[in-house]
């Protein structure tokens, strides 16, 4: 099935989520949460999100959520960082602040659900300099966050995400919208290769929560040190797949634009893995799900970008770094791919 503009799985994406002031974000942090705060307002994909700063010194993300989002999976995302807290209290994500959600209904709009949680300090990962420390770093923390999840579930994990590798085959409709012919094989070829070799496979890998999108607009280094990893923020992605699937989009963000392309995401890899060890059929298949994460973000992000040109420079943010990455990814054989993997994670074992 392709999926196209008019498919319901694409309510969260292909509407704009309707306006709020920051005088009713005040408001509402007052009247549901006890804070007096001033708020700035913040980008996001799907949601409207302000940080606020409240006049005890404490500060907070507050999120207007998109009206087309089910409840169930917001209770979801809050659950998961009630989960985490408890799981493992050092890991550096956002606490929620309770209630976890409340309803926010204005007249002639949908209803909504208003959170709050705990702002972390750091700076996004896309302006700090990258690094192979920083990219073991991000290993490390996206095996611990998984880790922390295993165990946790929830009545709504299994909701469909396009964003999700799992329903990549969805994206191929997306893809007639790029013109040039010889591009657009790229992709095309990419997810063709995912669909025979990788999705037989998935579906007997073990499975669990995962955070979904470990992007550097959702990962946030020091404030002064580059390689060290501050916080990981945004669980909107959330969705119970494959272990694998959270490395490979984390993976997918890190194709170097010189050098050997696999040298950052072997790297993630090996330090992930060292953590939280991946078996070989995990490692048989990363390197197809790494290329069909970039395969979906050039498919999801142009389509998007039309429908919401007001929007734009935010949707297409990772663009040109998708296009790219997914061009040099496309020249590595396969085969090659694979076996940079087994040898990269091979090392963090070897006595």
């Amino acid at each position: 099935m392709d999926l196209m503009p008019s498919d319901h799985l694409g309510a969260v994406l292909d509407a704009p989520v309707p306006p709020v002031s920051t005088d009713e974000v005040t408001s509402l942090a007052r009247a549901h949460f006890g804070l007096e705060a001033v708020a700035t307002p913040l980008t996001g994909e799907r949601d409207r999100n302000f940080h606020l700063r409240a006049a005890d010194g404490g500060e907070y993300v507050l999120k207007v959520v998109h009206p087309a989002e089910d409840a169930d999976v917001t209770d979801f995302q809050g659950q998961a960082l009630l989960h985490l807290a408890e799981a493992d209290p050092s890991l550096p994500v956002p606490r929620a602040r309770l209630p976890l959600a409340v309803p926010y209904e204005v007249p002639g709009q949908p209803l909504r659900l208003v959170r709050v949680y705990s702002w972390l300090p750091g700076r996004p990962l896309h302006l700090a300099a990258s690094s192979a420390a920083q990219r073991r770093n991000l290993g490390t923390l996206l095996a611990r966050l998984d880790l922390a999840l295993q165990g946790f579930s929830h009545p709504a994990q299994h909701h469909v995400l396009l964003w999700d590798i799992q329903h990549a085959a969805r994206a191929r409709g997306l893809l007639a919208a790029i013109e040039d012919p010889a591009r657009r094989a790229i992709p095309e070829r990419l997810l063709d290769v995912f669909e025979q070799k990788a999705l037989p496979v998935m579906r007997n890998l073990r499975k669990q929560v995962i955070h979904n999108d470990f992007n550097p607009h959702n990962v946030l280094a020091d404030a002064v040190e580059d390689a060290r990893i501050a916080g990981v923020i945004d669980f909107g992605d959330m969705v119970h797949a494959p272990l694998v699937q959270d490395l490979a989009t984390a993976c997918a963000y890190h194709v170097p634009p010189e050098g050997h392309p696999l040298e950052g995401p072997a790297e993630m890899a090996a330090a992930f893995h060292a953590v939280c060890p991946l078996l070989p059929e995990e490692l048989d298949i990363l390197f197809d799900l790494i290329a069909v994460r970039g395969v979906i973000s050039v498919a999801i992000s142009g389509w998007r970008a039309r429908l919401q040109p007001e929007n734009a420079a935010y949707i297409l943010r990772n663009a040109p770094r998708s296009w790219t990455g997914l061009e040099r990814l496309a020249a590595i054989p396969r085969d090659e791919a694979r076996a940079i993997f087994h040898a990269a994670c091979a090392r963090t074992t070897a006595p």
